[in-house]
């Protein structure tokens, strides 16, 4: 297992690609964003919204959204604490290997969005899998009409790619609003709820795409605040999460209705998401 430059590449879905943590910089008291390498074999580049699977030898694995990708290769992740594999990933040194699956499941589909205005709604940790899509149209800005940032987080601690954000605050070419649940005197930027500048929001709602990522109850009312608005469901894209192990729809555990979330997800349109997650047992 240590001489990684000498694995075959993978004979299937499930067998971990070796890739190596070229960087590891750490974005909150929580959260840590690594940057991968591959070591011989070369996985397809990640489409915004896409995940992989992580794998920290020895201890498991878990899907993880993409986060960032380089022109070399390397893909970023940004991993919270919350068990045992978050914590042995989110603690990794530079140096060591990793093992990669993917990439996986449903994309934002940025490239139907071209010349239509853009609304990206992020709470907390779904800012993650969203920094992607603002990176592509900063990066291509004449190809889409406005473009509408509303980033929450509980507090300014909590909040991801603080000195990124900031600067995407002070974007001319792109309208953007950091809020926090609660704050001190020292946060620049709004306190609220994200649905509440979503509310005060103009748009014109039949040229409008809405790509909504966080807690599922932050997407619900995020996305209730823009059909108000007069925009169809089939335009607003949410990011579901549930329980994924096998990444190809083979084990069932992401079942949501007769939907295979690493499949069929984590991306999919607000008129296909709203009547499951109306469901309480799903």
């Amino acid at each position: 297992m240590t001489d990684v430059a000498a694995w075959p590449s993978p004979a299937s879905a499930m067998t971990p690609v070796p890739h190596r943590v070229r960087s590891r910089v750490v974005e909150n008291f929580e959260s840590a964003t690594i940057w991968l390498e591959p070591v011989g074999h070369r996985l397809a580049s990640p489409r915004p919204g896409q995940f992989t699977m992580l794998y920290a030898f020895g201890v498991g694995e878990i899907p993880m959204s993409v986060s960032g990708v380089n022109g070399d290769g390397a893909i970023g992740h940004t991993i919270r604490l919350v068990g045992a594999v978050s914590r042995a990933l989110h603690d990794v040194e530079p140096g060591t290997v990793v093992g990669v699956r993917g990439p996986f499941g449903t994309d934002w589909d940025l490239g139907s969005c071209t010349g239509r205005d853009l609304v990206i709604v992020a709470g907390g940790c779904g800012l993650a899998p969203l920094r992607p899509v603002i990176l592509a149209t900063l990066a291509d800005r004449t190809s889409f009409g406005r473009v509408m940032l509303v980033a929450g987080a509980r507090t300014p601690r909590h909040l991801l790619f603080y000195d990124e954000a900031a600067g995407w605050a002070q974007a001319p070419d792109l309208e953007a609003v950091l809020t926090v649940d609660s704050a001190g005197p020292d946060w620049r930027w709004r306190v609220g709820l994200v649905t509440e500048p979503l509310r005060r929001l103009t748009l014109e709602p039949a040229r409008t795409t809405a790509l909504i990522c966080g807690p599922e109850s932050m997407m619900r009312f995020s996305a209730q605040a823009l059909l108000a608005k007069g925009m169809a469901a089939a335009d607003i894209r949410v990011s579901l999460e549930r329980n994924m192990q096998c990444g190809i729809g083979w084990c069932g555990h992401c079942q949501l209705g007769p939907l295979l979330l690493c499949r069929d997800g984590p991306v999919v349109g607000y008129d296909v998401a709203e009547p499951l997650l109306r469901v309480k047992e799903l």
